[in-house]
């Protein structure tokens, strides 16, 4: 998904559960935020003091490199939470280990990994968290049908509209994102082939995946499922009866995703914003805006700098870093990381590095 979703309809969605619009504005951003976390390393302050993020996505650039394909410890736990096809813990899916791998819907992993953050709720960073895990849980519908490693069970052929049209620019379209290569160079990382596809609240597709299998996906009733359940880990975030989005929410969401229909994920998002500032859902009317970096962003309001890349030499320490929503971000995503690489996805017999 993007970030009209991770961030305005997330709002929306947490707003209906039950949060302060200010909550749900911490919830919203980090959510989106794990899109933007883009640098790594160690920040340096003058009075000696360090402090070490972690990169919880690769820039579009990276994304072509195939280096950073490698790197299970972003892709994984951050945007194709394995789904071991459907089973429990101590269950194995048959066919090979791939399958265990492979992203589904409100799987038993995602469960656990809502579990572990709700068992984190006394923490500083606990709403950062809850963002961090709504990313990752409706990307579960996203992405479902698609690994976080290379494998063949990504590749994409034959994307077909609703109507069972050939995308016949398909191709020319992968092949010019991933700067020309040969076809049988392209990356199967993820759903790479099926450029932005699975990400679109409007779209009906289908497509023939590596195994040979031809998987029909129909967005809108999947993404209106994943905000609904998202609502119940919400609500039970908050010791609420975990009923899901009133039919009349549902409908407005359902209603955006059909009126706004453009394929850029900003251009959706504006509308989202306008949606929430005219109080067409019911929750209060509220001026919600989203910077990923430079001036006004996390980042800069932590640690004074506008950079979108890279780092000072060093800056300024004060107490006030502690308590950053940048730090707190970055302190959620450790955790995060630890919750689902070291502690879920053992249980059913998946180890990634």
């Amino acid at each position: 998904m993007q970030i009209d979703l991770h961030f305005g309809m997330t709002w929306v969605v947490a707003r209906a559960a039950g949060f302060s619009p200010k909550d749900a504005k911490v919830i919203a951003h980090a959510s989106q935020y794990v899109d933007d976390a883009t640098n790594q390393g160690t920040i340096k302050f003058s009075n000696g003091a360090t402090y070490k993020r972690i990169t919880t996505a690769h820039k579009m650039l990276d994304y072509r490199n195939l280096q950073s394909l490698k790197n299970q410890q972003v892709w994984i736990p951050f945007h194709f939470l394995p789904g071991n096809d459907g089973l429990p813990a101590g269950s194995n899916p048959s066919g090979s280990f791939i399958r265990k791998l492979v992203c589904k819907p409100n799987s038993y992993v995602a469960k656990d990994m809502v579990d572990e953050c709700i068992a984190n709720r006394h923490r500083p960073y606990a709403l950062h968290l809850l963002g961090i895990t709504s990313h990752v849980f409706i990307d579960t519908y996203g992405h479902q049908g698609f690994a976080g490693v290379q494998h063949q069970i990504n590749n994409v052929d034959n994307i077909r509209d609703h109507n069972g049209q050939l995308d016949s620019n398909w191709m020319q379209r992968v092949s010019d994102y991933f700067m020309d290569v040969m076809q049988d160079e392209i990356p199967s990382l993820g759903h790479g082939q099926a450029l932005s596809n699975p990400d679109l609240p409007h779209q009906h597709w289908s497509y023939m995946n590596g195994l040979g299998e031809r998987i029909e996906r129909n967005n809108p009733k999947d993404f209106l499922e994943a905000a609904n359940e998202l609502c119940k880990v919400y609500q039970t975030y908050l010791q609420h009866t975990p009923v899901g989005l009133s039919s009349h929410i549902k409908t407005l969401i359902a209603q955006c995703f059909s009126e706004f229909d453009m394929d850029g994920g900003e251009l959706r998002l504006k509308l989202w914003l306008e949606a929430i500032a005219r109080d067409r859902f019911g929750l209060g009317a509220y001026q919600l805006a989203y910077i990923a970096k430079g001036l006004g962003s996390w980042k800069h309001q932590a640690l004074g700098t506008v950079l979108s890349d890279g780092d000072e030499d060093d800056y300024l320490f004060s107490q006030a870093f502690l308590s950053s929503d940048w730090k707190l971000f970055h302190d959620a995503a450790k955790q995060h990381r630890f919750n689902v690489v070291d502690i879920i996805l053992p249980r059913y017999g998946i180890c990634v590095s």
